[in-house]
């Protein structure tokens, strides 16, 4: 309905602009946080430089990166990582008392990507395997978790290209190895201003691999053999 003419609509009072703010605030920020609670992970680690149960990834990383031998896994809750903890080191619960093997190449670079939401922020990285040197990461920014695995691989090749290094890649990503395999990266991201960054990394790292010859073995990280990757954000 149309307001009479003349007639001048006051301004809300200020408290009302205060809570309509409030609301949206809040709104926003549940939504953002949402399911935070369903990423919390535990870190058990038998063998390593400290053992026991750890809260977080940063916590636990000191003690199992670059460590001969470190034995270690990420559990969902608290009280499955207690039971772990006191079973000894195993992969899963269906293979009780397997010890997580270490047969990977320690002279080699991990990559991994981390994304909250599908699309969502994401980032992703690098690090030397034997020492969990961080050796690249790029983002945040809006993407899929599957494009950062790729672009990581994509840039590991890169990156050793430049260094002259022959060192292999792992990744856990067998979608991701894939794309890099076949040159293209056939994501379904829609391109638009929000995604348009993300977008240019992949139309550059398509191009790298039209144009480049890499001898780098790419291989496949085997989780359940050896735990997280070591490139791990800790946010699964």
């Amino acid at each position: 309905m149309s307001k009479p003419a003349g007639v001048r609509i006051p301004p809300p009072p200020p408290y009302l602009l205060f809570y309509s703010f409030f609301v949206i605030f809040n709104f926003v920020s549940l939504f953002q946080l949402r399911g935070c609670d369903n990423l919390k992970k535990y870190y058990v680690v038998w063998e390593g430089a400290k053992t026991g149960i750890f809260s977080s990834w940063d916590e636990c990383k000191p003690y199992v990166i670059g460590v001969p031998g470190a034995k270690y896994r990420s559990f969902s809750s608290k009280e499955e990582a207690e039971q772990a903890f006191a079973s000894g080191p195993f992969v899963n619960r269906t293979k009780k008392n397997k010890v997580l093997a270490t047969n990977y190449v320690e002279e080699s670079i991990c990559v991994d990507a981390a994304c909250s939401g599908n699309p969502g922020w994401m980032e992703y990285r690098g690090v030397h395997t034997k020492t969990g040197k961080e050796l690249f990461h790029v983002g945040p920014m809006i993407g899929t978790n599957n494009i950062g695995e790729f672009l990581a691989i994509v840039h590991a090749l890169a990156w050793l290209q430049q260094q002259n290094k022959s060192l292999p890649i792992y990744s856990d990503s067998a979608t991701a190895i894939k794309w890099v395999k076949g040159k293209k990266a056939n994501t379904t991201l829609v391109r638009n201003a929000e995604t348009e960054r993300v977008w240019q990394l992949v139309e550059r790292a398509e191009a790298w691999l039209r144009t480049h010859h890499y001898t780098n073995e790419i291989m496949k990280w085997e989780t359940e053999q050896w735990g997280e990757i070591k490139a791990d954000f800790g946010r699964k």
